[in-house]
């Protein structure tokens, strides 16, 4: 099982590490809501323990971007101090899958994230996005056109799915440029250089292109002819 832990007090991240790795389970972390979103965006993690209370951008927000913007269904598990009833109806209402107030138990922890993913894989229903002959399985990462097997990179199925999600609607370079790197996107071009990569691995070995650039505006994905 792959963990992100999003929290600023060292000592709790030192002990999640410290508990889990030598179970087997992979942990990565962030202090801050912003490197939390970016870590989200640019790998696969089975659970996600976020806390609220983090700089920069709070868990909530947090929470709430990675279920609309970026539309994951990883299980979420908030970790934190607030125990009153609002703070965990505004937790759950914004997308959290569960709720942990602090001091916790390690053992809890374990035992609620193991119950969070065994969930996911009993209760799944399949959500497969289809334009024309291209296939995406967001949740497995199963990517096909005319049935054959593609794979992207992962920045890349979450600008896929975002395009695919609202085809053929365009999308500017900034708003897509906020939906995967929020207020700090890379200095360089890096859009640019995802789409073009994209591009190699959906349209290149096909007769027509799907992915469409529409001229000082941004991009959209359309159905081939």
């Amino acid at each position: 099982m792959r963990i992100l832990i999003v929290e600023d007090n060292k000592d709790i991240v030192a002990n999640i590490y410290e508990y889990f790795e030598p179970l087997g389970y992979t942990v990565d972390s962030a202090s801050n809501g912003l490197s939390g979103l970016s870590l989200a965006i640019e790998n696969s993690y089975d659970v996600i323990i976020l806390d609220i209370m983090l700089p920069r951008l709070d868990g909530v927000q947090l929470c709430q971007r990675l279920r609309q913007e970026l539309m994951l269904n990883t299980p979420i598990i908030m970790l934190t101090a607030k125990d009153t009833v609002e703070d965990k109806v505004t937790g759950l209402k914004n997308g959290a899958d569960d709720y942990l107030i602090k001091p916790f138990s390690l053992v809890e922890l374990e035992a609620r994230l193991y119950a969070l993913s065994r969930r996911v894989s009993h209760n799944y229903t399949k959500q497969l996005l289809t334009l024309g002959p291209l296939e995406f399985d967001p949740q497995t990462l199963a990517l096909t056109r005319e049935e054959k097997a593609l794979q992207l990179k992962p920045l890349g199925y979450k600008i896929l799915a975002i395009l695919m999600k609202d085809s053929p609607k365009v999308f500017s370079r900034k708003e897509l440029e906020y939906q995967l790197w929020g207020d700090s996107p890379p200095d360089s071009d890096a859009l640019r250089t995802h789409i073009h990569t994209m591009r190699q691995v959906i349209d290149k070995p096909f007769s027509s292109p799907m992915i469409k650039t529409v001229q000082g505006i941004g991009y959209c994905m359309v159905t081939p002819k």
